[in-house]
């Protein structure tokens, strides 16, 4: 394993104290020379997401932690971490929190599973993907509207039937939110939207729609009719895009949302934002949505 630098002082002292007390209490050779290396592992890791103290370890930074490992790529073998290698590191930080306690700190709680429980197959697009299916949509009035239907169901991770029930006074363009007033088990929630996402929604609304709409049908997304898009027709739409594409392998509205997941976790951000900002319950759900196909660089 490279070596990995943590600059944290503290972080720096108890990796070294640790080591000695695991030495002076006999643990057994490998684990006085691998704990403290999983150990300098999860401060890189800490202080990556800007915790820089063992006060601030919760079981939900150790939950985080646990879902990074479960979910990043063995760099020697390919593939996932095996479950030996993550209760091993599960085991060293118990071994942590115990020396912790042990001499006058708070320790945190560790009391996760490590389960033998394959997550389902979730069909993802990489990010040229996602890119190639931006540069498919035409500059006419549905190419704008396409573009729009990617910035919801990718740029802000919606449902099938979040998007399908959209209503143009749910976007708030002064807030950069987007209200899902009918969500999962009648859930409402709002989701964040900036960039590129933004520009799509103000175009569609502000220039395309206007020319779809007939009456005072207030859905945001409009068929030629000037009625409420249904989903079977954005369907269609996605389906003309991934040919335009090339992309010759199964993809749906609800692959968008996978695909949005997956790349936040990619790019850093935490199980448990990714969480709120899909409107899961619970982070287990999460975890079994959101499946890491690592895209080649």
């Amino acid at each position: 394993m490279h070596e990995i630098g943590i600059q944290s002082e503290e972080f720096i002292a108890l990796e070294k104290s640790f080591g000695e007390w695991l030495e002076m209490l006999n643990f057994e050779r490998s684990t006085v020379r691998y704990a403290p290396v999983k150990v300098r592992e999860f401060f890189y890791w800490l202080e990556r997401h800007k915790i820089l103290s063992v006060n601030n370890i919760t079981i939900g930074t150790i939950s985080d932690y646990f879902y990074y490992l479960s979910s990043r790529e063995n760099r020697i073998k390919g593939g996932r971490l095996s479950r030996n290698y993550l209760r091993t590191h599960l085991t060293a930080l118990r071994k942590l929190s115990r020396y912790l306690r042990e001499n006058g700190n708070e320790g945190f709680e560790t009391d996760i599973a490590i389960t033998g429980t394959t997550r389902k197959s979730i069909n993802v697009f990489t990010k040229s993907e996602v890119k190639a299916l931006y540069h498919s949509c035409e500059g006419d009035l549905l190419g704008v509207r396409d573009k729009a239907m990617l910035g919801v169901y990718y740029g802000c991770g919606l449902r099938r039937s979040e998007g399908v029930s959209l209503d143009q006074e749910d976007i708030n363009f002064e807030k950069g939110l987007l209200y899902v007033r009918k969500g999962k088990n009648y859930k409402q929630r709002f989701v964040p939207f900036t960039g590129a996402v933004r520009e799509d929604l103000y175009n569609y609304l502000h220039f395309a729609r206007p020319m779809l709409a007939k009456g005072n049908e207030q859905a945001f997304f409009l068929s030629q009719r000037g009625n409420r898009l249904c989903e079977e027709a954005m369907v269609e739409r996605l389906k003309a895009l991934k040919e335009k594409a090339l992309i010759d392998r199964p993809g749906s509205l609800h692959t968008l949302r996978h695909s949005i997941a997956t790349h936040l976790l990619q790019s850093g951000l935490s199980p448990e934002k990714i969480k709120h900002f899909l409107g899961h319950s619970s982070l287990e759900t999460t975890q079994i949505y959101t499946h890491i196909a690592y895209e080649p660089e």
